[in-house]
C-alpha cells in the first residue's frame, strides 16, 4: 500500500507515520507538483486539497481514499471524486481552539477599544478617555455553529455571554442559549452585539449573508467571518460598514483572496483585516495526522467509524 503525502508535512510527523505503520509505503512531497509520477502508484493522498485537479485526480489511477487535512472543500473536484468511487475524509473539528481564541480576541479588540490604545501609544498619547467595555452580558449569534462555533459558544460562557445559534436544523446545542433554523435567520439577529460567520462554502450558503440581515442587524453590531468569504455578498458588508448599518468587522475570508490591495476594507477604521488565518496554530499538522492516523487503522481493519468522513453530494 502507498501513501502519497502532497502536504509539506513536517519531519517529526513524518518519522513518526513510518514508525507507526512500517508496513506502509509512505511517499512525503512539498506540494502537489513535486510529487507528480508518485500519484499513478498512489493508494491513498494526504493533501490540503486546494491544488488538487481533476487531471490529479484522473492521473491517480489507483487511488482510494483522500485525507484533507483542513476543513475547506470548495476548490476540489468532488464530482468526479465521486465517480470515480474515491473516499474522502478531513480534519473538521482541529481548528475549533485556534478559530474560537481568534473570535473571542476579535471581540474583545472591539470591547476594550485596542486599535485607539496602540494608535494613542504610537503618538505617546496619555488619555484614558477613549470608552471600554465588556463582553459579559453581549449576545453573540453564531451562523453555522459546529464544532468551532461550539468551543465559541463555551468561551463566550466564560465571559457569561449569551449565545444564540443558526443552522439547519434549529436542533438544540450544547453550551447554545437558544439555536435557530436556517429559515428563521433573521430572528437571530436583532439583539446581536456579535454576528459570527462559520459558514462553509456550498450551493446553499454561497451569497447567504447580505444586505437585509445586516438591515437587520443593531448599529452596534460587530460582524465576523471565519468561514468562506463567499458565504456573504461582500459589496453588501462594505455598504453596511460605510453607512452606519452596523458598527464593524473583523474579516477573515473574502469573496478573492488574496484581499485586492486597493479595497476599502484595508483603509477602514472599523473593519480588522487578517489574512486567512484565524485556524493557524503550530498544532494543526499534528492534530490533522492524529485524525489521519485513526482512519489510516479503521481503513488497514476493514471497519467503517471513519472520523469527518465527506457526503460529496453535499460537499462537507
Amino acid at each position: 500500500m502507498k501513501v502519497v503525502s502532497t502536504a509539506n508535512l513536517q519531519k517529526g510527523l513524518q518519522e513518526h507515520l513510518l514508525s507507526t505503520f512500517s508496513e506502509i509505503d509512505f511517499l512525503f512531497y512539498a506540494n502537489i507538483e513535486a510529487a507528480d509520477e508518485a500519484l499513478f502508484s498512489a493508494d491513498i493522498l494526504i493533501t490540503y486539497g486546494e491544488d488538487l485537479t481533476e487531471a490529479h485526480i484522473e492521473q491517480a489511477e489507483q487511488l482510494k481514499w483522500i485525507m484533507v487535512i483542513s476543513a475547506g472543500l470548495e476548490k476540489m473536484p468532488l464530482a468526479l471524486i465521486k465517480k470515480k468511487g474515491i473516499m474522502v475524509t478531513n480534519a473538521r473539528g482541529i481548528h475549533k481552539i485556534p478559530m474560537a481564541e481568534y473570535t473571542i480576541g476579535a471581540m474583545l479588540q472591539f470591547v476594550k477599544n485596542m486599535r485607539q490604545w496602540s494608535e494613542n501609544q504610537s503618538h505617546h498619547q496619555w488619555n484614558k478617555a477613549i470608552p471600554t467595555g465588556e463582553l459579559a452580558g453581549k449576545t453573540v449569534t453564531i451562523i453555522g455553529p459546529g464544532a468551532i462555533g461550539q468551543e465559541i459558544a463555551r468561551l463566550g460562557a466564560a465571559f457569561r455571554m449569551k449565545s444564540l445559534g443558526v443552522s439547519r436544523s434549529g436542533q438544540p446545542l450544547e453550551h447554545f442559549d437558544q439555536i435557530y433554523s436556517i429559515d428563521e435567520i433573521e430572528q437571530a439577529l436583532p439583539d446581536a452585539d456579535f454576528v459570527v460567520a462559520i459558514l462553509p462554502q456550498t450551493e446553499q450558503t454561497e451569497g447567504l449573508i447580505k444586505e437585509r440581515h445586516f438591515a437587520l442587524m443593531s448599529e452596534q453590531a460587530i460582524f465576523i467571518n471565519i468561514g468562506r468569504g463567499k458565504t456573504v455578498v461582500q459589496d453588501d458588508l462594505l455598504k453596511a460598514l460605510q453607512s452606519g448599518m452596523i458598527r464593524g468587522a473583523v474579516l477573515d475570508v473574502f469573496e478573492e483572496e488574496p484581499l485586492d490591495q486597493s479595497h476599502p476594507f484595508w483603509e477602514m477604521d472599523n473593519v480588522i483585516v487578517t489574512p486567512h488565518v484565524s485556524s493557524a496554530t503550530s498544532e494543526y499538522q499534528p492534530r490533522s495526522i492524529t485524525i489521519f492516523e485513526h482512519n489510516l487503522k479503521v481503513y488497514l481493519s476493514g471497519e467503517n467509524n471513519f472520523i469527518n468522513a465527506i457526503d460529496l453530494d453535499r460537499g462537507y
